[in-house]
This record gives structure tokens, C-alpha cells and sequence, in this order.
């Protein structure tokens, strides 16, 4: 992909999660998120190996109705909400050592298909789970998310750019060889000087700077592992992109794979050090 492909793609799609973020009532987002996050659950099929359509078509009714039991069995405090999202951070632990055994589920076998198609529904439900959870916390639920959401694509672009430049040593060249420390260190740093930036936006002091800055490097960081961890199954299954929905970008888990680590990890540790 050029570079002035992916840098056009990405400015013509940046408005619409902004205006969905800022305008809609979180229901409304909900249901938009839902089904993009059931689109992309499509393409997770493919990775997973599963070809015939009714069984994909089950797969995705079945985390449909996971998505609805959830917010009916939440009630006004979000209860189960806020579980998934927590169990969305274990997960997320787990899938570190899965990275670390590559070839873990790498086999054409039911029991692969299994794990693998389980795995797209802890990567998404608990991120779907995790901006509702967030976007309707009063009165700055929307100004939260936008950052959320903000702070990975800083991270993403930032690696982008600084790998492109100065990238040299590998990070995982067995899962995603073109990655480098030198594009995580610069992803790192474009977010906290995000964080920065937009800390009075927040409703936060000054004081709460550090705190933020921590909670900002821990999902810049863990926005790496999402990314990583579609890339290993894009391996697994053989292909470059998760489709071709956007020039330069590839398909929706090649947009969302980053998201889906960040926003538990954000709603929890943002609850966890009080911001």
C-alpha cells in the first residue's frame, strides 16, 4: 500500500466515528458499533477457517444475542458491562502468551477452528462492551471515547511514521515482520503528547497528568498486542489483509484490531486510577 493511499483513506474515514462519537446517544452508538463489530466478526470467520456461510451466519447471530443479553442484564449501574470489559483485560493477559507460542492453534483442526473463533468474540464483545460502559459515563462520556479512540490512532500513526524513518529492530518479525521497537517507541510517545495536549479537555487538573500518562502508555502499548495478534491470525490463515473495504487499509479487523485491545484496557484502568 503507498503511503498517500493510506494517508487519504484514513482522512476521508476519520470524520464519521468523530461525529458518531460526539452526536449520537450511546443506544444509538451502541447499535452502530454493533454492527461493525458483527461485520468484523465476519472477517474473524475466515481466519478461523470456517467457510460454509450458515455456520458463520450461527456465529455471528450467537455473538449478536451475546451483545443483547449483555446491556438487558446490566441495568442502570452497567453491571455486566463492566464485567465484560474486566474479563476483556484478562483475556487481552492471555493473549501475551499466546503471541509468545505462535504456532498455538496455527493447525486446520476443528479444535483450532474452536479456539480461534472463540478468541474473535473475547477480542470483540469486551471492546463493544467497554465503549458503552465508557460513552455514557455524564457529562464527558463522549469526550472520553473520543480520546480513547484518538490515543490509538496518535499510537498507530505515530509507529507508522517513526518505523518508516528509523525502524530497524524487529519486534515480532515471526508474527508481523515489518513492525519495529523503534515504531512502538514513537507510537508511544505521539500518544502521551496527545494526552497532553488534551488533558483540560477531560475535565482534569494538572495533578492528574501523570495518572493519565500511565493510563495513556499502558493502552498505546496494548493496542500493539491487538495489532500483532490479528496479524498472527491473518498468518495462520494465509492472507495479507482481513479484506478490502478501505484503500490502504485493508478490511474492518485491519482498522479495528488495535481498538479492540485498547478500549478495556482504557475503561478499566481509567476506573482503576480514578480519572
Amino acid at each position: 500500500m503507498s503511503r498517500k493511499q493510506r494517508i487519504t483513506t484514513a482522512l476521508l474515514l476519520a470524520p464519521v466515528p468523530v461525529l458518531a462519537v460526539l452526536l449520537l446517544p450511546t443506544p444509538w452508538l451502541a447499535a452502530a458499533v454493533a454492527a461493525v463489530m458483527l461485520a468484523g466478526l465476519w472477517e474473524w470467520t475466515a481466519f478461523a477457517g470456517l467457510e460454509e456461510k450458515p455456520a458463520r451466519l450461527m456465529f455471528l447471530t450467537a455473538n449478536a444475542l451475546l451483545m443483547a443479553a449483555l446491556v438487558w442484564g446490566g441495568g442502570p449501574s452497567l453491571f455486566t458491562l463492566k464485567v465484560a470489559s474486566l474479563v476483556g483485560v484478562v483475556w487481552w493477559g492471555l493473549v501475551l502468551l499466546w503471541l509468545a507460542r505462535p504456532r498455538f492453534a496455527a493447525a486446520d483442526s476443528q479444535g483450532a477452528r474452536g479456539f480461534k473463533l472463540l478468541a474473535g468474540s473475547l477480542c470483540a464483545l469486551p471492546a463493544w462492551c467497554a465503549l458503552g460502559w465508557l460513552h455514557s459515563e455524564d457529562p464527558l462520556g463522549p469526550r472520553w471515547t473520543l480520546f480513547a479512540l484518538a490515543l490509538v490512532w496518535a499510537a498507530d500513526s505515530g509507529a507508522y511514521f517513526t518505523g518508516s524513518k528509523f525502524g530497524k529492530r524487529k519486534l515480532a518479525p515471526a508474527i508481523s515482520p515489518g513492525k519495529t521497537w523503534e515504531g512502538v517507541f514513537g507510537g508511544l510517545a505521539a500518544s502521551v503528547l496527545l494526552a497532553a495536549l488534551v488533558l483540560p479537555l477531560l475535565g482534569l487538573s494538572w495533578s492528574s497528568l501523570l495518572a493519565l500518562a500511565l493510563l495513556t502508555l499502558a493502552t498505546a502499548a496494548i493496542s500493539v498486542v491487538g495489532d500483532l495478534f490479528e496479524s498472527l491470525m491473518k498468518r495462520h490463515s494465509g492472507v495479507k489483509d482481513s479484506g478490502a473495504i478501505f484503500p490502504g487499509h485493508g478490511g474492518l479487523m485491519d482498522r479495528l484490531d488495535s481498538l479492540l485491545a485498547a478500549l478495556p484496557v482504557f475503561v478499566v484502568g481509567k476506573a482503576w486510577l480514578g480519572l
